[in-house]
């Protein structure tokens, strides 16, 4: 088991680079396997969720290699065969295998994909859209069974717009017969990134970013290239961060438009920053204003930065109100933000968040990933040291957290104990 310990209230100062898409990459990383070719993907963040990503396709027999920044994998001659609960249940995203299985050989058998426990996360979507395909689809103890004699496109209308159920749909229908049409898709840039990966390998996308997805099935697709994009939850965390303790703290490679609710939201509490093309500098302000925040798919307050931005909610003059629609789950951070000194009310899916609170060290445990991340930015606001426990939550999403806060006046250490 990891923790992180941070002595707080040292300024932060400095450069901040972002790393690719933690939210992309463990998407593209399974729907690799769809082509007939070899496939780079670069700006891949070193992270746990890679390291069990790249575990399940070394299972397969797909051969891998990868450097510090980019994965090169060779999938031609894979196994297909059961993924089995021990690594499938590591993280969320082993789900996307299925999908990518099913596209590809017309059956998969794997067990329930892991992940945070931020409340209930069926996959009734993905299922949907697999059998709107002509799959069918048994569950045993856990274990999925998925075949098809044959894929064939349709309408698939999701009844909300999942991500993961948009890229799962996505990732069969590419190799589907005839035309498959999503509506109600989800917007999120990580889901344009995927297609952009797929249509160089000679799929036929239109429309991703937009509610409306249309794909033309091919029979094969073939050798290509992709970037990850910058992650823009790792960059609105380093953001809030910066409001937090920054001193002209500048977050470097990031893509301003995708973080531009809570850039906006920043703007509303009268926090001190400059927006650039590819850049936010930032410094701590006092006398925040308070401001009401609902969580909505893309382009909304991303549901992932809420638990972040609760912690910056604590250091505004007046009552923030703070609503979850996504997840129902997702306030397991305040009971250990209340515990450093924050004044937080839950009432349902709603926070109520009254400030300026003064945050003081305390040892806190991380729940879930962006529960940690919360975390992390309240330790380095308060007074003493904090430890921060079941760490290896932080560490599944933020590349080198550590060393990047660090570098720029943070005084953090990670222990194994």
């Amino acid at each position: 088991m990891k923790q992180i310990i941070i002595e707080g209230n040292n300024y932060l100062e400095g450069t901040i680079n972002i790393s690719g898409a933690k939210n992309s990459a463990v998407a593209l990383v399974p729907a690799s396997l769809l082509s007939d070719d070899i496939v780079t993907i670069d700006n891949i963040p070193d992270i746990s969720d890679i390291d069990a990503l790249n575990e399940i396709l070394k299972y397969l027999g797909a051969k891998v290699d990868r450097n510090a920044t980019s994965m090169t994998i060779d999938s031609r001659n894979i196994n297909n065969k059961e993924i089995p609960e021990s690594i499938s249940s590591k993280l969320r995203a082993s789900y996307y295998f299925m999908s990518a299985l099913l596209g590809k050989y017309k059956h998969v058998e794997m067990y329930f994909p892991g992940g945070c426990s931020i409340g209930a996360r069926p996959i009734d979507q993905t299922l949907k859209g697999f059998r709107a395909l002509g799959a069918t689809v048994v569950e045993e103890n856990n274990k999925f069974i998925i075949d098809a004699d044959e894929l064939v496109g349709n309408n698939v209308y999701l009844d909300m717009p999942s991500v993961g159920a948009t890229i799962n749909t996505i990732l069969v229908a590419v190799r589907a017969k005839g035309k498959t049409v999503i509506e109600n898709a989800a917007k999120e840039p990580e889901i344009v990134n995927v297609a952009t990966f797929l249509n160089q390998m000679g799929a036929k996308i239109r429309g991703a970013g937009t509610s409306k997805i249309t794909i033309i099935g091919v029979e094969k697709l073939g050798k290509c290239y992709i970037e990850v994009i910058p992650d823009r939850i790792e960059a609105g965390t380093y953001i809030i961060a910066g409001a937090l303790m920054g001193k002209n703290l500048r977050i470097n490679n990031i893509i301003p438009g995708h973080v531009e609710m809570l850039l906006s939201k920043m703007k509303e509490m009268g926090v001190n920053m400059e927006i650039g093309e590819d850049y936010v500098t930032v410094s701590k302000t006092d006398n925040l204003k308070p401001v009401s925040v609902k969580t909505l798919g893309y382009p909304g307050f991303a549901t992932d930065l809420q638990q972040p931005l609760t912690t910056l909610l604590t250091q505004c003059s007046g009552v923030s109100k703070l609503e979850e629609t996504i997840y129902e789950n997702r306030f397991q951070n305040v009971e250990y933000l209340n515990l450093m000194g924050a004044d937080i009310k839950i009432n349902g899916r709603v926070i109520d968040v009254k400030g300026p609170s003064k945050l003081i060290a305390n040892t806190v445990k991380a729940t879930d990933l962006r529960a940690g991340a919360c975390l992390v930015l309240a330790a380095l606001a308060a007074e003493g040291k904090t430890t921060i426990t079941d760490a290896s939550h932080v560490l599944r999403g933020y590349e080198k957290i550590v060393e990047k806060l660090t570098a720029v006046g943070a005084k953090i250490e990670i222990e194994d104990i």
